[in-house]
């Protein structure tokens, strides 16, 4: 057991007090300490209390004080390493020395005096270092504030009037706006005295229209002034010698410690992170986040309780926050979609990931897929992002980092829709899009309108060609791929993980089923909630909670799959992925029967994968149309006769139709003998010698251990009895074949350790098969 002092017993197994995590046995302990947020912590601590034993208090100072007035006078005592001065009254400081000496001498003077004021000295206060954890979407506050809307909605007698009084709750206010421009003003001011010419630019959520209260500050701080400064100051002071610019400012500043022309964007990011903290008032919990994708400083301002992002390098942001500007302002019915749909999923929980990064869809993603389904309503209600640059004049071209970002910049230049359909019927055929959404096997393109193929997009990216809209596209596949409008290469939901996406989707199924029932249309005579004040209820504790589900993961590969099978999925085109799960079920079927001599027989009862309706599945479904004729799930269903085109297909929900084959079904199984007990132990003694393969690398090998356990151990009692359901998710580099394994009978206990064995053991040994083709199909 780690000798750690942070890790305590419990009843239940271990806890880490430092990290504030429960460990279920002695290895996960040992993982947790050696692990980045253990490690980073126990870093962030000791360097703390390294603080505040090199640090005294310092009260009594006023405003004019400065930390160099500070650092002059407490030298006398020892080398000062740090000086912060209290930023927002300028009444105390903490005086950081380079050896813990230093404290002692100037604690045991009598009297401190600076500049005619008499200075209080005080050890610093040593406090415990706790972890505050980030707070979550509370299900009982958004519940809280639901309950508080919900009354207004259902007073309402329409949906349309619904999602814009949501909008009109919702949206920042003016003196909101008014507020956040000071704060931007006082960052311009403060910013221009470090790095002169630059340029603070708002964008995102504050000024694209889609803003609501408490959103983010996001800013770009532009330098590419203040590098031209800095270079033309470099040549002057070659030319003059020492001293002052041509500008008449001096050199002596910030910039003197670094080149921006060279400077990483780490370098420069940290810089900002320091003016922030000891230059501009009631901004604090100030850090860099240098492992996102574009680095950012975050910093919260008190007074206005604001969360804020300052990047470098972000053109495209604020050219895309132009984009949205633009399209809110083609389009009145945009900004109430968007508002609706994104507080739906927020009460979902399957939108707003708290710190920032998570496996849940964000904002701008949810706004790209209300743009998308716009794009593909008949009549389009917007147009393509190309259609929008055809229609931009020589002016209003424009190119950033290589990709085109061209669009008009006023909204008269572009014609307005032809779609007359209601912000009722849009919301309603927003959750049918995207319940029939093949989202595995497409690409998301705003550009053209249109989900493109990713075998297509895939043999595009493996050549290498560059795009003719800007450099190499190689985005981070994910089971949602949803494009960049202008950033091609960039995938907008390439943190969603395939629970996020089923989340997703069948909580647009739910939304699906109930527009087409009575209560989301019709006014409840009888006071009960109707329309957004039913559809935008929170999830209930009841929905949260998950049954433990035991499922086996065999990814797709391509590193690991043989040539052979390789060739065969790459002429299969755009059924490459049947083809891998026939394969691969083949393979899985010869591990257990062959291998773990496991009783199989197929089961004639559809598994409950089979039973739900879900676009994951690789087969297809067929229903009848009224008039007799086969239609495909996932299709449109036709009009009747007369009906206008704009409005939404009446009809009930598209279901899988039960009577539909699964390439394989559940296999029923049963097992008689402890196969995984030494099992490690049977294969060095049928090898024997110094070439041991690694296990699950040789097919009869492990046979041969399966065979030796079941002649010298005796049957179990009381056999195993399971069924396993093969089940094809993911798209492209993310395809993956889950088995979902359902326990029978267990009556002496053991299923979840053969379980275990078998979630390690089941993939390894598939990838064997699939080499030596024993498992093909």
């Amino acid at each position: 057991m780690s000798s750690d002092s942070d890790i305590q017993t419990t009843t239940r197994g271990f806890c880490c007090k430092l990290c504030n995590v429960n460990l279920p046995n002695l290895s996960s302990v040992e993982q947790h300490v050696k692990g980045r947020k253990h490690q980073t912590l126990s870093g962030v601590r000791s360097t703390r209390k390294s603080h505040e034993e090199h640090s005294v208090f310092v009260s009594g100072i006023k405003p004019q004080i400065s930390s160099t007035d500070l650092t002059e006078y407490f030298e006398q005592f020892g080398a000062v390493s740090d000086v912060i001065v209290d930023k927002d009254k300028g009444v105390y400081a903490i005086v950081q020395f380079s050896e813990s000496e230093s404290i002692q001498a100037a604690l045991a003077c009598v009297e401190h005096r600076l500049q005619g004021l008499k200075l209080r000295v005080k050890p610093r206060e040593k406090k415990e270092f706790k972890l505050i954890p980030k707070k979550k979407n509370d299900p009982q506050s958004l519940q809280q504030i639901f309950d508080r809307l919900k009354p207004e909605l259902c007073q309402l007698s329409s949906v349309d009037a619904q999602m814009k009084l949501l909008v009109e709750r919702l949206q920042l206010g003016e003196n909101e706006k008014k507020a956040r421009g000071l704060v931007v003003q006082l960052l311009q001011e403060v910013f221009v005295e470090f790095f002169p010419d630059s340029q603070i630019l708002l964008f995102g959520s504050s000024v694209n229209t889609f803003g609501i209260h408490s959103c983010d500050l996001d800013l770009f701080l532009d330098l590419e002034n203040t590098k031209t400064f800095q270079a033309r100051a470099k040549t002057s002071t070659e030319q003059a010698g020492e001293g002052v610019s041509d500008d008449g400012r001096s050199e002596d500043s910030i910039l003197s410690d670094i080149d921006l022309s060279t400077a990483s964007a780490a370098e420069v990011l940290e810089l900002v992170a320091t003016i922030l903290k000891r230059c501009v008032p009631s901004v604090h919990k100030v850090h860099v986040v240098s492992t996102a994708r574009l680095p950012v400083v975050k910093y919260h301002h008190r007074e206005l309780n604001l969360h804020g992002d300052i990047t470098l390098n972000n053109r495209l942001g604020v050219r895309n926050t132009r984009f949205l500007q633009l399209l809110s302002g083609l389009e009145e019915r945009l900004r109430p979609l968007v508002f609706t749909v994104r507080y739906w999923a927020k009460q979902k929980q399957i939108a707003g990931n708290p710190s920032g990064a998570g496996p849940l869809l964000n904002n701008y993603a949810l706004t790209l897929l209300v743009v998308f389904f716009l794009q593909n309503c008949r009549p389009p209600v917007l147009p393509t992002v190309d259609q929008l640059r055809d229609m931009a004049c020589e002016e209003e071209e424009c190119v950033i980092d290589g990709w085109n970002c061209t669009f008009p910049s006023q909204p008269i230049a572009v014609q307005p829709s032809q779609n007359t359909q209601d912000l009722c019927s849009l919301l309603a055929g927003f959750f049918t899009f995207y319940t029939q959404f093949d989202f595995p096997s497409s690409i998301i393109s705003l550009r053209q309108g249109c989900a493109l193929p990713i075998t297509d997009f895939l043999s595009q990216a493996k050549d290498g060609k560059a795009s003719p809209e800007g450099p190499a596209s190689e985005p981070k596949l994910g089971p949602l791929n949803l494009l960049d409008p202008f950033e091609l290469s960039h995938n907008v939901a390439g943190n969603v993980n395939e629970r996020s996406l089923c989340s997703f989707q069948k909580a647009c199924q739910e939304a699906d089923k109930f527009c087409r029932s009575p209560r989301y249309q019709n006014k409840s005579s009888k006071g009960k909630s109707w329309g957004l004040g039913r559809l935008l209820a929170p999830l209930g504790a009841a929905q949260q909670a998950h049954p433990e589900r035991l499922v086996i993961t065999i990814p797709f590969r391509t590193a690991a799959l043989p040539e052979g099978l390789r060739g065969e999925l790459h002429s299969a085109g755009d059924g490459f992925r049947l083809l891998w799960s026939r394969k691969v079920c083949s393979a899985v079927e010869v591990v257990l029967k062959n291998v773990l001599r496991c009783e199989l027989e197929a089961s004639t009862a559809p598994g409950p994968e089979e039973m739900e309706t879900t676009l994951n599945d690789s087969t297809q479904s067929v229903e009848s149309n009224s008039d007799g004729s086969p239609q495909r799930t996932g299709t449109k269903r036709p009009l009747p006769s007369g009906s206008d085109d704009s409005a939404t297909p009446p009809g009930k929900k598209l279901r899988l139709a039960r009577t539909a084959k699964a390439d394989f079904p559940p296999w029923v199984c049963v097992q008689k003998h402890a196969v995984w007990v030494g099992r490690r132990k049977v294969r060095r003694e049928l090898v024997k010698g110094p070439d041991i393969r690694p296990e699950g690398s040789c097919l009869e090998l492990e046979s041969q251990v399966t065979a030796s356990i079941a002649d010298k151990e005796p049957e179990l009692k009381d056999p195993l009895e399971f069924k396993v359901c093969p089940q094809t998710v993911g798209g492209t580099e993310n395809t993956r074949l889950l088995l979902n394994v359902e326990p029978g009978s267990d009556k002496a206990g053991v299923f979840h350790d053969f379980f275990h064995f078998l979630e390690v053991f089941v993939p390894k040994m598939v990838e064997t098969v699939l080499e030596s083709g024993a498992g093909s199909a």
